[in-house]
């Protein structure tokens, strides 16, 4: 018998003892008004319902300790009949070892004198001769004049009740003192109990999260979410946890929020960081499900599911860091080996950026100075661009050599001014308004996101290279910035090779 199938003997004691006291009670209202014909036999069969149906099993006994109720689950537990059993003088040479029927039975029996209910566990006896550890709780039954007229005693198998104590227990541990995050969402994926580790994770309180749409206390990652509760109510739990991005509604995590410039640069005025508008910072939380169903009901009655998750935020972006480091590494040297095949340094160049832009950006500019230009503003002319229209290769620039239209503070001027990798990003803002933030700059149209990285080659600034990102790429961060320097380095070295040829 699982535990599921108990609710404990706590609950059928308390059933047992007003089902005990109201039989008592309509007895001695029969006995006073006359009503046993036609009151009896239906109270009767109430009571035998009752007592039938409890999922403990429930025996009672007279002052004189004859058995007088024997339910359906004493008789599944221990073989013996209602009719065998009801009766019988207690337990001795029957459910009973004679050795042990005294001590029993006294023990039973002084229910009916002590204050509240008794616990004991006893050995009773099968029908078939085995034996079987059961755990008691007894209370006295009072008669019409209030006196003890009798005991019950409602029992269950004592791995039973372990077992039930386990899952109690087990519920109260995950909910109180578990490392991990433990919510139950009802069957309309909101939350109904939630521990204290995941109320710290989706940066609130246990209370506060109660009933609550999903919607309102994640600003991404809600949908798949509720995707996967949505699958698990319908199929059942995945075989595997899963892994789900998030953001939490008003966290303002614990990045750096001074704008998109970087230690050695300054930000364009538009510039910001990666995060949203709100400050949210993504979330990677490693999730396992569990489908909840009603025990009492005969067929599976879907309560909710069980979601347990763990942040493993830093061991993914470890392993995406990891990743990304290898592959860029992979990158510069796959260039470097197809740049020493050019014969023309001007050609390397434009190869190493070729390479570069592999998963890194989707626009690449080269604006070089001109070194007959004696302007206190120095002004650049470009060298070289990809395709504004679609993605393409690095192709030379206009060979007029005229300047590039960059107004004052633009993010290509600062980088030269300063020798530094300078960051800019158009920010959360409309398609419209996008558009005319690069157009000003003279990037191409869907450029949201820039990264300026100084050339310099022996000592001197040749120029600067542009990398640009469309909306569908997230801002350009530290690392990139450190890897747009390693890439700046090559091309800045191609691009002096090539001034001391023509020279």
């Amino acid at each position: 018998m699982s535990a599921s199938r108990h609710s404990g003997t706590t609950d059928a004691a308390d059933n047992a003892d007003d089902a005990g006291r109201g039989h008592a009670r309509h007895e001695g209202r029969a006995g006073r008004d006359g009503r046993e014909a036609r009151e009896g036999p239906a109270s009767d069969d109430l009571l035998a319902a009752l007592l039938d149906g409890m999922d403990a099993a429930l025996c009672a006994l007279d002052a004189d300790g004859v058995i007088t109720h024997w339910n359906r689950e004493a008789e599944r537990i221990l073989g013996w009949t209602a009719d065998e059993a009801v009766g019988r003088q207690g337990f001795a040479g029957w459910a009973v070892r004679s050795a042990d029927a005294a001590e029993v039975e006294e023990r039973l029996l002084a229910a009916m004198t002590a204050p509240g209910r008794q616990v004991h566990e006893f050995a009773l006896v099968t029908k078939d001769g085995g034996r079987v550890l059961v755990r008691t709780q007894s209370a006295a039954v009072r008669g019409p004049d209030g006196k003890p007229a009798g005991v019950y005693c409602a029992f269950s198998e004592v791995h039973t009740q372990i077992d039930l104590e386990r899952s109690i227990a087990l519920s109260e541990a995950l909910f109180e003192d578990a490392s991990w995050g433990v919510v139950l969402i009802d069957a309309d994926l909101r939350p109904a109990v939630v521990n204290a580790h995941a109320a710290r994770l989706l940066g609130t309180n246990r209370t506060a999260l109660l009933g609550r749409p999903l919607g309102e206390l994640l600003t991404q990652g809600v949908e798949e979410l509720e995707s996967a509760l949505t699958h698990v109510l319908a199929e059942g739990a995945p075989p595997a946890p899963a892994e789900l991005w998030v953001s939490v509604r008003g966290d303002d995590g614990t990045g750096d929020s001074r704008g998109a410039g970087d230690s050695r640069g300054a930000a364009d005025s538009r510039g910001g960081d990666s995060r949203g508008a709100e400050g949210e910072r993504r979330r990677c939380w490693r999730s396992g499900f569990l489908r909840l169903a009603s025990p009492l009901a005969e067929e599976p009655v879907p309560l909710g599911v069980g979601w347990l998750f763990q942040d493993v935020t830093e061991t993914k972006t470890a392993e995406q860091e990891a990743a990304q480091l290898r592959f860029r590494g992979n990158q510069l040297q796959r260039a470097a080996r197809a740049a020493a095949e050019c014969e023309d340094p001007t050609e390397a160049a434009g190869v190493h950026l070729d390479f570069a832009l592999a998963g890194f950006a989707d626009h690449a500019l080269v604006d070089v100075i001109d070194p007959a230009d004696d302007h206190d503003v120095p002004r650049l002319v470009r060298a070289a661009a990809t395709p504004a229209e679609s993605p393409g290769p690095v192709v030379p620039g206009d060979r007029a050599g005229l300047p590039v239209r960059y107004a004052e503070g633009h993010p290509a001027l600062q980088c030269v001014a300063r020798a530094g990798s300078v960051r800019a990003s158009a920010g959360a803002v409309p398609a419209a308004e996008a558009e005319e933030w690069a157009r000003s700059r003279q990037w191409p149209q869907d450029s949201v996101h820039a990264l300026c990285a100084v050339l310099r080659s022996r000592g001197v600034t040749l120029g600067v290279v542009t990398f640009l990102r469309t909306a569908t790429r997230t801002p350009f961060e530290r690392p990139d910035a450190a890897y747009a320097e390693s890439v700046a380095c090559r091309v800045a070295a191609a691009l002096d090779l090539a001034r001391l040829l023509e020279g």
